[in-house]
């Protein structure tokens, strides 16, 4: 009864982390090196006029990009970053809600990269 009681009081009070958390730059440099997939959330003409190295393009305004996101691996943890965080803000709340574990988003976006 004890085991069952200690085990009760462990999980309740277990927190989860969230799964969508906004990292400064020199934290988003630092996953960057654990390889997870990057995405670049801005239109074709912002990727094609600058972007970080090694990141996808899937455009949040395109209306195929639930479909595109929906072919990820909800396991993987992501990297994901726009212009300034409102559209990436917006996809990642959108890629909780479909079950991805977890998503890392670039404070103030490209711009501040």
């Amino acid at each position: 009864m004890k085991k069952l009681i200690l085990l009760l009081l462990v999980v309740s009070c277990a927190q989860e982390l969230p799964v969508v958390e906004t990292v400064e730059k020199e934290s988003f440099q630092q996953l960057m090196k654990k390889d997870y997939p990057l995405i670049d959330v801005r239109t074709p003409q912002e990727f094609s006029g600058g972007h970080i190295k090694n990141a996808v393009n899937i455009d949040f305004n395109a209306p195929s990009f639930k479909d595109q996101i929906s072919e990820l691996d909800r396991e993987q943890p992501f990297l994901i970053y726009c212009a300034a965080g409102g559209r990436s803000a917006k996809a990642a709340s959108l890629m909780n809600s479909m079950g991805f574990k977890k998503v890392y988003e670039l404070k103030g976006g490209f711009r501040n990269w």
